[in-house]
């Protein structure tokens, strides 16, 4: 399951070439959304590597069943079409992966157990990776806070991908095994920078370094009730605790849920959708962190809504600092903490479903619900703290004009609403200065001088033509370089102002009433 940059949900059916889209409803509802059939794979896949790029089309490569096993395609969720990419020479079983900081995705393994792959959606081309220090098959990834990515093998080896270095480096041995049969379950990056990392029955607390230094490993609580996470989903949820599901076999049996609370080290256990527990086995579940701070979780076809307790963390909310309209109709919009403070949703190395990447979300005064379609976010980080990020998006299809509250969110965190009018009307911003004010004589000289200003156009309304002119009087009393201002606009509204004797420009707004998004207000 894949969130896309329109709030939509894709979703492969096991084992096909199908793909399906959740489109939630008028109210942001997903339980009370729609499914639409999208356009089919060239390959049967099953555990294949899934990344949604930066363009917002979506990445697969290989799967360890199916046809696809040395194939890799993306699909263009505008056009609806699948696209085979350039053949990479490999074979990539059940690939794990990560999206860079540039854009391009690392895959592992291919063609042998310590090789990986990257490959570029802007060049559409492969080159090799940095090979790994161990065995990659069946082993979960997870991107830390340092951009790097962190990973446990079959034994008690533990390695990170430095992207600075790229390559491969050896870290802290874990202090017990986390695999039993080849199987383990997957890490989830928490609110305080450390990695919830669920074994077979343990669990570790991972702590970074920060640097390409080893981190630290302490042991956690085991799986309750003997149950173990042997290939199974889990989340990170709004609140910050963890969602999980564990089995009561080898790779099947009945499957129970919990919550990890990293607060107090411990686990809880939760209903399920149907009852305590579900008869189906944890392998065939995936889960999902949605726009609106709940949880999808798929058993084979049929989906559940999980909705958590308490409150959002406050502390991981994004800001919007401010939207800017772009020439090409698009907008730009520019904040804090849009990527979230991890990755979301794991499986492990079978399934990726990250969400750390900003969605953007309007709703009228009636309560509905639009999302935008948001693309090119300038990080693929957690984490960033005050770190400037910026996405473009464009406007929902067929959105109604009028005014509406705009919202950032980042794994279901919601950023405090800012507003915007819609359609766009260009010359609705203030002009900005684009040369300083500047005298003519320059030294003053005599009783009477004149400044200019131009305005710069930000929005295309026309406001870089005009020239603002003063024009000195007499002074007042102790004042004697005050100048009085007159300026005109390009609709001949007049405003006043002044200068002071200290050099400081002093502006009368008057806009006479005119609203607010007039390109003939003053600036």
């Amino acid at each position: 399951m894949e969130l896309l940059g329109d709030g939509t949900i894709m979703v492969q059916n096991g084992g096909g070439n199908a793909w399906y889209r959740l489109t939630p409803d008028i109210h942001g509802s997903y339980a009370n959304g729609t499914w639409t059939t999208l356009s089919s794979m060239n390959s049967t896949r099953l555990y294949n590597s899934t990344q949604v790029l930066m363009d917002g089309r979506l990445f697969t490569a290989g799967g360890e069943y199916g046809t696809g096993d040395t194939t890799a395609e993306v699909y263009d969720p505008k056009l609806n079409t699948w696209t085979l990419t350039p053949a990479s020479g490999q074979t990539f079983s059940d690939a794990v992966s990560e999206i860079l900081a540039n854009g391009t995705v690392l895959v592992a393994p291919v063609s042998g157990p310590d090789s990986t792959i990257i490959y570029d959606p802007l060049a559409n081309s492969w080159t090799a990776g940095p090979a790994t220090l161990h065995g990659q098959d069946e082993v979960p990834w997870v991107k830390l806070p340092d951009g790097s990515i962190l990973t446990v093998d079959g034994s008690s080896n533990a390695e990170r991908y430095i992207p600075s270095l790229n390559q491969w480096v050896a870290d802290a041995n874990t202090p017990v095994v986390m695999y039993s049969g080849g199987e383990t379950g997957c890490g989830h990056l928490l609110a305080n920078g450390t990695v919830f990392f669920r074994g077979y029955t343990h669990t570790l607390i991972y702590t970074p370094s920060g640097t390409s230094s080893p981190g630290t490993w302490v042991q956690g609580p085991d799986v309750p009730n003997g149950l173990n996470c042997g290939d199974s989903p889990g989340c990170v949820m709004v609140n910050g605790r963890v969602l999980f599901a564990a089995d009561s076999a080898y790779v099947g049996g009945s499957t129970s849920f919990f919550e990890y609370d990293p607060v107090a080290n411990a686990m809880t256990q939760v209903n399920g959708p149907t009852g305590q527990n579900s008869t189906a086995a944890a392998y065939v579940m995936k889960m999902l962190a949605l726009p609106d701070g709940n949880v999808l979780m798929a058993i084979g076809g049929t989906f559940y809504v999980y909705t958590p307790t308490g409150s959002a963390l406050s502390a991981w909310q994004p800001t919007i600092s401010g939207i800017s309209h772009n020439a090409d109709g698009s907008y730009l919009l520019t904040g804090t903490l849009l990527n979230g403070f991890t990755e979301g949703a794991a499986y492990g190395d079978d399934w990726q479903m990250a969400t750390n990447r900003p969605v953007v979300r309007f709703t009228d005064s009636s309560g509905n619900i639009f999302y935008a379609h948001t693309y090119n976010w300038s990080n693929t980080g957690v984490q960033t703290g005050s770190t400037a990020v910026t996405t473009q998006f464009t406007l929902p299809l067929n959105l109604p004009a009028g005014t509406y509250s705009v919202v950032a969110v980042a794994n279901g965190i919601a950023s405090a609403p800012v507003q915007l009018t819609t359609p766009y009307v260009a010359g609705d911003a203030a002009p900005t200065v684009a040369t300083a004010a500047a005298a003519s004589p320059s030294p003053v000289t005599g009783t009477t001088t004149a400044l200019s200003v131009l305005g710069a156009d930000t929005d295309g309304g026309g406001e870089s033509n005009l020239t603002y002119t003063w024009v000195t009087t007499s002074a007042p009393h102790r004042c004697a370089h005050a100048i009085l201002l007159r300026q005109w606009d390009q609709c001949g509204e007049e405003h006043h102002g002044h200068v002071s004797s200290r050099g400081r420009l002093h502006l009368d707004r008057h806009d006479h009433g005119l609203p607010a998004d007039s390109p003939c207000r003053a600036a």
